[in-house]
């Protein structure tokens, strides 16, 4: 674990893990393993509902925040798997977040930043309906629109969006929303987060 995670933080190639880590053989063959068959989803379950519990929460949470983010791919990431954002203006990928109230992730996709807001808030809706069916309520900005409210409504969750304020001069975080901004800003801290570097999606989403 350790190995992976100073992969994920650095940046660096699998074959330059430090040699007081294991070795890429090992350390990739298990990213992948976990990745492809779920383990890495259960592991962060369960430590999702310890940290809940240990915040005097119940285990699942009742609320998620939903939201989109475009990063830049890389040079050697197949154009086949990108797009450009037409809000943003970014090429590359597009990461969709949902997240309790305490700003722990429930749910990842990761598409081509062509990709709307709308069809990417979906499929978040449907995976936090498979991981924690006690949700009945997600907040959104502006670009989740009736698509993703009318599919959350036949899910049993209500979607409202939450709004920032013309009139409200530099930054002022917006309620309800203000957790998912901050675990967008963290996501930078690491390294191989800042820029879309995996050839598959699913890679790009551990």
């Amino acid at each position: 674990m350790n190995a992976i995670f100073y992969q994920n933080r650095t940046g660096c190639q699998w074959a330059y893990l430090p040699h007081d880590l294991p070795p890429k053989s090992a350390t990739y063959y298990y990213f992948a393993l976990w990745r492809d068959d779920g383990t890495d989803q259960v592991i962060h379950d369960l430590l999702r509902c310890q940290a809940r519990e240990k915040a005097g929460r119940r285990e699942d949470p009742t609320a998620v925040v939903l939201d989109t983010q475009s990063i830049r791919a890389a040079n050697h990431v197949p154009a086949a798997t990108t797009g450009k954002d037409a809000a943003k203006k970014v090429p590359g990928r597009k990461r969709g977040l949902a997240v309790d109230a305490l700003g722990l992730i429930i749910a990842v996709v990761v598409t081509a930043a062509s990709v709307t807001d709308n069809a990417i808030g979906v499929r978040l809706l449907d995976n936090v309906v498979a991981h924690t069916p006690t949700v009945t309520k997600a907040w959104v900005d502006a670009g989740f629109k009736d698509d993703v409210q009318i599919h959350g409504a036949i899910n049993g969750i209500g979607v409202e969006q939450v709004l920032r304020s013309d009139t409200t001069a530099g930054f002022v975080p917006v309620k309800r929303r203000w957790v998912v901004e901050q675990v967008r800003r963290e996501a930078l801290i690491d390294r191989v987060e800042v820029r879309d570097r995996h050839r598959r999606p699913v890679a790009a989403g551990w």
